[in-house]
């Protein structure tokens, strides 16, 4: 009877040392991969051609430099960046004066320590189509 206690005891002290050991090749692993550095500064992100699509992102810390792939997409034409998010309200109403209509965000999120403005304001022109309001309806049939 002691001697299966003493078996029991001496698999579960093995069973334990191997988790231990996976761990720690684990966490070796990570730190071979990744960097010491906790300070990066990314650039913007660079398309590899024409203004948007594939491109990369340069970041440096302290004397260390990396490359990260980064999309930019090409309906993001906007003048504040692909880096920085905001969470924008309606569109007011159209300006007689202008023909345009404007709306605001609030910064929400800075990507890669992006130097983004707290509020933008966008424009957009009016549309010169008017929208019906009945949806969902069909247009009775002729016979």
């Amino acid at each position: 009877m002691q001697v299966q206690g003493l078996l029991l005891l001496l698999l579960a002290l093995i069973l334990l040392a191997a988790t231990a050991e996976a761990g720690k090749n684990k966490k070796e692993k990570a730190k071979k991969d990744g960097s010491e550095c906790e300070d990066w500064r990314w650039g913007p992100c660079v398309p590899n051609s024409k203004d948007c699509g594939l491109g990369y992102r340069e970041g440096t810390c302290k004397d260390e430099s990396k490359k990260l792939k980064c999309k930019i997409p090409c309906n993001w034409k906007k003048k504040f960046g692909a880096d920085c998010k905001y969470k924008f309200e309606s569109w007011g109403g159209c300006s007689a004066q202008t023909g345009v209509k404007t709306r605001s965000g609030i910064l929400k999120k800075a990507l890669y320590n992006a130097q983004c403005e707290e509020i933008v304001y966008v424009t957009k022109p009016c549309s010169s189509k008017i929208k019906s309001k009945s949806k969902g309806q069909s247009p009775p049939l002729l016979s």
